[in-house]
């Protein structure tokens, strides 16, 4: 009798102990700290995203990555909506400028910069409000001169452009020869002429200073002249790249991504293009475009969310997306990798410039409070000028006045 009270004492003793490790086991899967991160229109790279996280949480079996990708279009308004809650992600993927909004409202986390020490510093010190640092960079893109090389040899032209300046003095050379224009600035689209005045060190703060006046006349000579499409103060870049496609136009600034679609949409004009650095201004910087992290200061878990970010960004990483979509890497070790030191065809090259350029990408446009009311501004005064309604010294004082009131 007593032997078969100890055979049951000891198998409810084992039971309860296989119990309690299985409980053990559930409530420490429980306790993984879950970091939520959100990426902008990323899905189409689910298979990548999810092949980091795995890995990750591998490395570290206490941390869940809970993903979850937003539509370019709702990023800005559900990230706001977001962050005035008392539950944002713990990693936000963003563009500067709205970072930029969100940093002057205090509502992001201060980012350590000894944390960035692998990531370009030009790149680094772009994201910089007032002194400090709030978000991590990503990946980038850096336009390059796409141009049709039949065009540009049957113009006659010896020396090839480098400045604006050097196009606009061309343009009438090339228009008269090859009757295609030499390039179509799309200067009402968005940011685009404030950041051409940005290479010649013109602000919103001196954009009534005599440099100002010269890009601004530059520009309405062209367009008097017939020199440049009449189209130029109204459409964009798309519009830009179907008369580059149509041999309308010589010179074209895009990104690498373009060449892709210039070779499936015209492939005799394909056959023919060349692309070469950045056209710049005065300052000599090129323009680039920027996707980065924010870490909202009320996060549940930043330590966690900004130690994801950085493995979510490391070398490999970076590399590893840069090969599927031609986008720059802003980790320097990443731009060191072959894949952007080849020249061996013309994406080879595109790629090559692009890296080099994030490189000298100072001093940058940073954006400002009521940034969409200043680019309104400064566009209807390109209209003005160009269409000859007003003189330039006129248009820029409004403008600057105009601004001023804004603050």
């Amino acid at each position: 009798m007593k032997k078969s009270i100890l055979i049951l004492l000891i198998i409810c003793l084992t039971v309860f102990i296989g119990l309690k490790i299985n409980w053990d086991k559930t409530s420490a899967k429980n306790e993984r700290t879950e970091v939520v991160v959100w990426t902008l229109q990323m899905a189409s790279f689910s298979d990548y995203i999810n092949g980091i996280i795995k890995e990750y949480e591998t490395q570290n079996p206490n941390i869940k990555i809970k993903w979850i990708d937003v539509p370019f279009s709702e990023g800005e308004k559900r990230t706001l909506a977001s962050i005035l809650s008392n539950n944002p992600p713990d990693l936000v993927n963003l563009n500067p400028d709205f970072s930029a909004i969100l940093a002057q409202k205090g509502a992001l986390e201060l980012i350590p910069e000894n944390k960035l020490s692998e990531f370009n510093e030009d790149v680094v010190k772009s994201l910089k409000y007032q002194g400090n640092l709030y978000a991590i960079p990503w990946y980038a893109t850096s336009a390059v001169t796409i141009y049709n090389k039949k065009l540009f040899n049957n113009s006659g032209v010896k020396t090839f452009p480098k400045t604006f300046n050097d196009i606009a003095n061309i343009s009438e050379q090339i228009k008269n020869r090859t009757g295609a224009y030499a390039y179509f600035p799309t200067i009402t689209e968005n940011d685009t002429m404030l950041k051409i005045l940005n290479k010649y060190g013109v602000t919103t703060e001196n954009i009534d200073s005599d440099e100002s006046v010269k890009v601004f006349d530059m520009y309405k000579k062209l367009y008097q002249n017939k020199l440049i499409p009449a189209e130029s103060i109204t459409q964009t870049h798309q519009e830009a790249l179907e008369k580059y496609m149509s041999e309308n136009v010589v010179f074209y600034q895009g990104g690498a991504n373009f060449l892709s679609m210039i070779k499936d949409n015209a492939p005799n004009v394909y056959q023919n293009t060349e692309v070469a650095p950045q056209i710049v201004g005065k300052l000599g910087q090129n323009d680039f475009s920027l996707m980065n992290f924010i870490i909202p200061v009320r996060a549940k878990h930043k330590k966690e969310a900004l130690d994801f970010c950085l493995f979510l960004t490391n070398q490999k990483n970076q590399l590893e997306l840069a090969k599927m979509t031609n986008v720059i890497s802003t980790n320097k070790y990443a731009l060191k990798d072959k894949f952007y030191n080849s020249d061996n065809d013309v994406m080879a090259r595109a790629r090559m410039y692009s890296a080099r350029q994030i490189g000298h990408i100072n001093p940058v446009v940073h954006q400002q409070n009521n940034q969409k009311d200043i680019n309104l501004l400064i566009n209807t005064g390109v209209q003005s000028v160009l269409l000859n309604k007003d003189n330039t010294i006129s248009v820029l004082k409004q403008i600057k006045r105009d601004i001023s009131k804004l603050k």
